[in-house]
């Protein structure tokens, strides 16, 4: 993989963040002295964004919030969040070995996400991932946001590489889109937050688990798992 370069996206792909991020809506149930809600009940929402979860949240509670209401309990979200942003998050199963593999062939890592940038560097500092990447962008970093292709495509020209050496990592059809628009191949993680199955979106390959990835980039980058 020497002279390609990987990027990832981040929430549902690199790291498990639901934990935090359920915990953080509930903290906004409890402002507005609202019950919580189980976190399985939040995950479908994730990959949507902050401003969905907590909608969804409320709504659980039958009850509907107005644009002004919805970006207050945004800000009180931010706030909370930003202090426990990593209290329970975890790194998917077997994604440090595949980062050190890969960075001991030569490829080139990258960062990729819709969220903050500044919240995502805090992620990956805070599990200390932070040192694989030679790009990190969010969806205030480019003045565009996934799915528009520019924001992937920044992020490849920023770690250096080129997006035809360069392959997509993602677990939503927003990062699928992404990066079919940028001309990238994508791999899709069976196990982040899409509540459909990301095989319907068309990437060009699935994995369950991580163990698998070195053999897919192998597959779309024409190189063999050895090399």
């Amino acid at each position: 993989m020497k002279d390609w370069t990987v990027v990832f996206d981040l929430d549902g792909t690199l790291v498990d963040t639901a934990p935090d991020l359920a915990e953080a809506t509930n903290y906004v149930l409890s402002t507005l002295g609202l019950e919580r809600i189980n976190e399985m009940e939040i995950r479908p929402f994730v990959g949507h964004g902050a401003l969905a979860m907590i909608n969804g949240a409320v709504e659980a509670h039958g009850r509907k919030l107005s644009e002004r209401e919805l970006h207050d309990l945004f800000e009180i979200f931010i706030v909370y969040y930003s202090a426990h942003i990593a209290d329970r998050s975890v790194p998917y199963p077997h994604i440090v070995a595949v980062l050190d593999g890969l960075k001991a062939e030569g490829a080139t890592l990258a960062v990729c996400t819709n969220k903050m940038e500044a919240q995502a560097r805090s992620v990956l500092e805070a599990l200390k991932l932070d040192g694989y990447f030679s790009a990190l962008t969010g969806r205030d970093s480019l003045g565009t946001y996934k799915p528009d292709p520019r924001h992937l495509t920044g992020t490849i020209a920023m770690a250096g590489g080129r997006a035809d050496k360069s392959i997509m990592i993602g677990d939503s059809e927003t990062d699928i889109k992404t990066a079919k628009a940028a001309q990238v191949p994508v791999v899709a993680v069976s196990f982040g937050y899409s509540v459909d199955p990301v095989l319907s979106f068309g990437p060009d390959i699935v994995i369950d688990d991580y163990r698998d990835l070195r053999a897919a980039l192998g597959k779309l980058a024409g190189t063999s798992v050895n090399s």
